[in-house]
């Protein structure tokens, strides 16, 4: 049990490493949307979404028991309405660091209200196009969205859509992961006041 409870402590102190201990400010918000509205596999989903929410930052690390956090703000029709802490923890073969920025686009209401609706998670059929070559082909989450890429060979994305109103792309940022899997994000929304 202390054995793992050491690991434990290790995998939070990567996560937390990658993520500076500091809170997204809004220029990074600005600064990572348009790093995703340069890619043509994102440029048709913020013409046509009802909204998003942004993660300039998450930070993943793990040696057996691994975690991930990240803080971001959500955004209905452009405008600010919110901020979303994600969580995920995972058990199993793992070893590693990473991070990576992280955008959810919400279709319609229905889904950006499923979202914002305090705690929301994504299922295992989930996964995330990753908008940058040589990223990881196609990361599974557990949740509502998904995606497909064409992988880091061709340098090309193939054609995603929203699934059950969600599609979610990441961008890597640094950091060497051997993991597959983003799966079992956990979400946290809290309104503007």
């Amino acid at each position: 049990m202390m054995k793992l409870y050491r690991t434990l402590l290790i995998a939070v102190f990567l996560v937390l490493s990658l993520t500076g201990y500091n809170t997204a400010h809004a220029d990074k918000y600005a600064a990572t949307i348009e790093v995703f509205k340069k890619a043509e596999a994102t440029q048709p989903f913020f013409e046509n979404c009802y909204g998003y929410a942004v993660f300039p930052t998450i930070g993943k690390g793990g040696i057996g028991v691994g975690g991930a956090y990240g803080t971001g703000q959500v955004y209905a029709q452009g405008v600010p309405t919110g901020t979303v802490k994600m969580f995920k923890g995972t058990i199993g073969f793992q070893f590693g660091g990473q991070a990576f920025s992280q955008l959810i686009f919400f279709e319609d209401k229905r889904a950006f209200d499923e979202f914002t609706g305090g705690e929301f998670e994504f299922d295992a059929g989930v996964s995330a196009v990753a908008i940058t070559a040589g990223a990881q082909a196609k990361a599974g989450t557990g949740g509502a969205t998904a995606g497909a890429s064409a992988g880091p060979a061709t340098g090309t994305q193939a054609k995603t859509s929203y699934h059950k109103g969600m599609a979610v792309f990441v961008h890597t940022k640094g950091g060497l992961m051997y993991e597959a899997t983003v799966g079992g994000q956990k979400f946290s929304y809290e309104k503007s006041k």
